[in-house]
This record gives C-alpha cells, structure tokens and sequence, in this order.
C-alpha cells in the first residue's frame, strides 16, 4: 500500500511514523483515509516487531507546532447512526490495540498541539515525550462537542495520569502545556523542539526517563484501587457536573458513567462501553447542535484573502474608561503597543487599571509571567493629545455613547492620522451611517462594537455602512481573528444585531416584573432554559441606565413593537443602577459579588405577585427574539442565519446545546413559533408580539431560518 497522508520509514534502527507532510490545512487531523494509512503502518510495524527488525516506532509531526489535533470533525458529523458510529470505533479500537499490543518501545513525539485522537495515539504508545515548546498543549475535548473520546482515552488516560487528573481533563476538555504534562506523568520526558527528533532514540530506548513517583503518589495510586475512595471521587464530580451544567449536557454525565461502571474491567470489556457511549452521545440533539455551532466557527474564521490584508503592528483607543481599558487590554495583549488618549489624568488612570487588572487575572493564573505582566503594561502609552497618532494602523473610539460627542472626535481625529489607518467607532447602539458623515475618508470607517468584559467577552460586530469599503471591512475582520476573538459583520441598524435581539428579551423581562413575576422566578426560567444568567442579573451586568438609553433608541427605529417598559425608567430614576454601583435588582458587594436581592426594587414592583408557568415565561422572554430576528432578515441587517447564531451564542451566552437561537427555532418548527406569537397577541400585547411579515412568509413557503 502506497502511504499519501503519511509518510512511513525505517531508519536509524526505528520505524517512523509522520504525520501533516502532505496536509494543506493548518490543523493536521485524523481523517478516514489517514485511518486506513494508519492501520497499514502499524500492521508493518507489526511485523518488523515479531522479527525485532527494529528497536522501536516513533510518532512524529512534519508541522511545526501542530502534533495531531483529533478526529477531523467532518467524520464525527458523517456518522448518522449509532450503529454506524459502532462500526467507526470498533476498526480504530482495532488499530489503537494494535499499537498498544506492540513489544518494541514506541513513543509520540510531540510537539504543539495534541488533542482528541492525537492524544489518545500518544496514550496508546509506551512513552509520550514533549517539546520545550510553549504551544504545546494536550488535551481531550470531545466533551466540548457533546461526546466522550471513543478512540480509547477514558480507558488509558486514568491509567497514564490517575482518576482525578483525567476526569478534571475528561470532564472540562481543558488542555494541559507541555511542563505540566510532565509534572502530572502524562508525558516521560521534555526535550527541546529543534532536536527532538535527533534525541528520539537515545530517550526512546533508555530504562529510566520521566519523573518518578513520589510517596505521596504512590499513596494515591493505591487509593484509586479502594472501592470507597473511587465512589466519593465519582460522587463528587457528578455533583461538580450537574452544578455547572445544570443536566443540560449528557456527555459529561455519560463519561462519569463510563469510567464508573468500566472500573476493573478489562481493556476489551472496557472499550465496548466506551463506544457504546460514544454512538449513542454522537446522535444526540446536544452533540449534533455542538457539532454546528464548530462548524459555524470555523467558518468565521476563514478569510480568503488573508495574506494580502494588513497588519495592525499599533493601535490608539479614545476614551480610557473601562471599555477603553479593555480595548487598550486587548491591543498590548497581542503586542500592539496601543496609545490610550483621553481629556484627563484621572480617565487614563482609569483605563490603566482597568487594563492592569485584566492582566492580573491572567497573571493570578499562571498564564503570564511577571516580566511579561510588565512589558506589556509598559506598552500602553497613556496620552492627553493626539500627538503620536500617526503611528497608529487602527483607532477605536471609545468615548460617552452620544451622536454629537462622537462626530465631533471624529471631525478632530482625522486629521492627526494617517490617510490609511482605519478609524472605527465602539458604539452599542449609535447609527453608524450617521457617524461615517463627519469624515473625510468614510471608507477607512466602520463601527467596531466589542462586548463587555473585553477580556472574557470573545465576539466582536464589525458594522458596515453604505460608504465602507471591502477591503477595510476585510481588514478588519483579520485583525480581529488576529487578536483571537469571533468576528461577525453586520449592516448599520438599531441596536445592530446582537443588542437589537436581545433587546426584546431584556425588555419583555421588565414588562413581566411589571405584572407580578418575581426576579426569582424569571432569572430561573431563563437559566432553566439555558441561559449563563437570567434577563435581571444580566440588565445589572449591563446597567440600568445604558438599559434605558438603548431602550429609548430601539422605539425611535423600531416603533412601538419596542415600546420600553416603564420598570426600567423607574429604576434609573431611582439611582439603582445594577453592579456599577452596587445596587439594582440584587445588591452588589465591593469585588461584584451578588448578597442579595435589593429590597428597594421590590418596592417598586407594586403588582400583585403572579405564578406562571415557566414554559410560559421562557416562551414570552424567548419568541419575541426569534420574531425580531425575522425582521433583521426583511432588514437585510445580516443573510445567514450563522451570523445570528454565532452573534447571539458568543454575544449573550444563547444556550450552545440549543444550535444558536435560529437553530432552535428551526428545530422547534417556525410554524409552532409563530401560532405561539399569534395567541400572545391576543393575550399579552398586540404590538409586541405582532408576527413579522418575513416570519409569516416562511412559515407559508414551508422555509426555515438555515433555507435562507
């Protein structure tokens, strides 16, 4: 069999294995015809083993920074039944204990990234040795797209690593670098990048490599055998899982299932349940929503014309508040050196702190150095002018959310920039279009809305307006996948797309407070249906008056379907503003910590306190986004359902397990949506719940949201 996604050879005495020499993407994965080659190669193996033809096989990568990185995902989606799915695991089971039933040493040698079915390769080899390099990472997200590993790494992790250590890595899908690999055993040696391969056999073939157990290791190890000490580690975890998941997410459950009932079974007993578990997680509403949601992202992530797009090597912020801090955060983050101007010391203290504790975060984390904490915040170069920024490649604005205040910088900045920087607005809710008229160059314009935190938060909108051009737009769209966060773009409209959606939400939640629903009892029907929080915490998160201000906005563009609640002006009024100044409907400590609900807003909610069914309150808070989201399409605001999707998962927390809030609403049936609207206008409100014209007409063309 000729090999044309591996490259196979023997030499030096050792039989080599590479991967990625002929892979095109950046990402070298395991896909059906890299099985098959697989199979093939250790079937050779195989047999130079039985005439001890050679001393050992070695696993290696022709990329740079990239061992394996799993399964291609393609594969996992391609499987349309369980029993399909059995099939799957049982021929790589097969090549897996082919491997691991091999006398000669055998070793992964491995160097930046390992996930997924690179990581159980390497489990299933004698020894794993990593690079020094600081890309290395290892890990087993499957759980991320709603499965289990199913190439045998819940059955040979907890052997490599122990039970706690593989169930946090199982569990979560967290990666581990490569010098804790080390520490944790998962990998026997670390070797610098550029001679791994040179000092392959000399470490492959010596007794002793790795870190030897302690005591203290040993003690754990033999616990782990203790029929008792397995049961509390299993009870603890699912009480862990069913606490941050909220039994929304079977896959994590199944795994503790799996490696509950797997326990002293042998390899092939063990494996059974493994794929078991696997075919049946694979075909679940959950994992094939997860698996879309991959697919959506990925897609996000291509640009075509890439390469020939500019760098932004400097970045300048205007406005050193919080979200300027966290601009200028994100700017040095990714080496950008960035200017931080506003009109006084004490703002640029401000947005220096608020930078400064971004960075302490990670810093807390082990994820930067101390040198490396003071180098980048010695690259944020605070400024009262606009001296300097000519040097600039983009300039975001970050200043008060007003018309006036903003056209004004605008007509100012423009002239102490270069004609090729591009000028961008940080703006929620403020016309784009309207801003582009106080410049000169509108083409080098577009609005560039981040979500706060900027740190945690990891969508960014880029807003387009009739005057914008491509290739500033595209340019865009690189630096933020440049700076790791999710692009979407969108056309100039009230609110854009993620704050025009989630308007309605925020806004049917204060009418509901209004009628007698407790904040009790709506910020749980939302988490119960999916959401990080519910629409209370999340008006305090984001602020009553910034509530008020979009609110106001949203009935000038949109009409009276997004007639504002009266609650929210009551509040505001009332100087209850949410966690910014620690009082709204909970009560705030000084680090932001919820200790209550706030009793003044109780106050206020005059009604007579009504139960309702939950079903009913997700629906009211729920349906009227996937109405609004019908008349973004008619709007022309954005053409792909994907785009609503990614904005309204990565911008509001939108349940992943649900596919995005258009996926659900394909799922759930358009038809059923919109008989739901129908009856709540005749018993909640007509304005609001009015069926959009676009709804309407794809529920009589038969179409759904992905048709479009």
């Amino acid at each position: 069999m000729s090999y044309e996604n591996l490259t196979v050879e023997t030499k030096d005495d050792l039989f080599w294995i590479g991967f990625g020499k002929y892979e095109k993407k950046s990402m070298t994965t395991f896909t059906r015809e890299t099985l098959l080659e697989l199979r093939q190669a250790i079937l050779e193996a195989a047999e130079l083993d039985k005439r001890s033809a050679v001393k050992g096989l070695v696993f290696f990568s022709h990329k740079p920074g990239v061992f394996l990185a799993g399964v291609d995902i393609s594969v996992i989606n391609s499987l349309k039944t369980e029993a399909e799915a059995l099939r799957a695991l049982d021929e790589a089971h097969t090549i897996f204990n082919a491997l691991d039933d091999l006398k000669m040493p055998t070793v992964a040698l491995v160097d930046g990234i390992c996930l997924g079915g690179g990581l159980e390769l390497s489990l299933a080899c004698k020894k794993i040795f990593v690079s020094d390099n600081p890309k290395t990472a290892l890990g087993l997200p499957e759980v991320m797209l709603g499965v289990l590993p199913g190439f045998g790494g819940t059955y040979r992790l907890p052997r490599k690593v122990g039970l706690p250590t593989a169930l946090d890595m199982i569990l979560t899908g967290k990666q581990v670098k490569g010098k804790n690999a080390l520490k944790l055993g998962l990998a026997d040696a670390m070797l610098p990048t550029e001679r791994m391969r040179e000092l392959a056999k000399a470490y492959l073939l010596e007794k002793k490599t790795g870190k030897r157990k302690s005591v203290k290791e040993e003690v754990q190890a033999a616990a782990m055998d203790n029929f008792l000490t397995r049961k509390i580690i299993f009870q603890k975890a699912r009480e862990k899982v069913l606490e941050s998941t909220k039994g929304f997410y079977p896959a994590p459950l199944k795994i503790l299932e799996v490696l509950e009932s797997g326990a002293g079974k042998g390899r092939s007993d063990y494996l059974a349940l493994e794929a078991q578990a696997f075919a049946e997680l694979s075909q679940s509403v959950q994992s094939k929503n997860l698996q879309h949601i991959f697919f959506l992202t990925d897609a996000s992530k291509k640009l075509d014309n890439k390469d020939q797009l500019p760098t932004v090597h400097r970045g300048a912020v205007l406005g050193a508040g919080v979200m300027g801090g966290g601009i200028a955060w994100l700017f040095a983050q990714n080496n950008q050196a960035p200017l931080m101007k506003d009109l006084t010391p004490a703002a640029l203290e401000l947005g220096l702190k608020q930078a400064s504790q971004n960075f302490s975060a990670a810093l807390k984390k082990r994820r930067l150095s101390e040198d490396e904490f003071n180098r980048k915040m010695r690259s944020i170069e605070p400024t009262l002018s606009f001296e300097g920024l000519r040097s600039a490649d983009l300039v975001v604005e970050a200043v008060v959310e007003n018309m006036d205040v903003k056209k004004k910088v605008f007509a100012e900045l423009e002239g102490h920039v270069r004609p090729d920087a591009m000028l961008t607005s940080n703006t929620s809710s403020l016309s784009v279009e309207e801003m582009s008229k106080a410049l000169q160059r509108p083409e080098r314009f577009a609005g560039l809305h981040f979500f706060n935190p900027v740190n945690k938060m990891p969508l960014v909108e880029i807003i387009t307006h009739e005057r914008a051009s491509k290739d500033t737009i595209d340019a865009l769209v690189k630096w933020v996948l440049d700076v790791k966060k999710t692009p979407i773009v969108v056309k100039d409209g009230p609110g854009f797309l993620v704050n025009r959606i989630l308007a309605p939400y925020l806004n049917e939640a204060a009418f509901l407070l209004e009628e007698g629903v407790t904040i009790e009892a709506l910020d749980e029907a939302a988490l119960n249906f999916g959401m990080p929080m519910g629409p209370c915490r999340l008006m305090d998160e984001i602020g009553l008056d910034v509530c008020v201000k979009v609110g106001k906005i949203m009935h000038d563009g949109l009409g009276d379907r997004a007639l504002p609640s009266e609650l929210s002006t009551k509040l505001y009024e009332a100087k209850l503003l949410g966690k910014k100044n620690g009082r709204g409907f909970y009560l705030y400590d000084e680090k932001g910590k919820v200790t209550g609900k706030n009793p003044d807003v109780v106050k206020l909610l005059t009604a007579k306190k009504l139960r309702r069914d939950e079903m009913e309150l997700q629906m009211r808070l729920f349906l009227p986004m996937v109405n609004e989201a019908a008349y973004i399409f008619a709007d022309r605001i954005v053409d792909k359902a994907a785009t609503v999707d990614i904005g309204m998962i990565y911008g509001t927390g939108f349940p992943p397990f649900r596919g995005g809030l258009c996926r659900w609403a394909d799922q759930e049936g358009l038809d059923q949506i919109a008989e739901r609207l129908h009856n709540f206008t005749k018993d909640v409100s007509a304005a609001r719940y009015s069926i959009a014209p676009f709804l309407s007409l794809m529920v009589a063309d038969k179409k759904k949201f992905y048709d479009l």
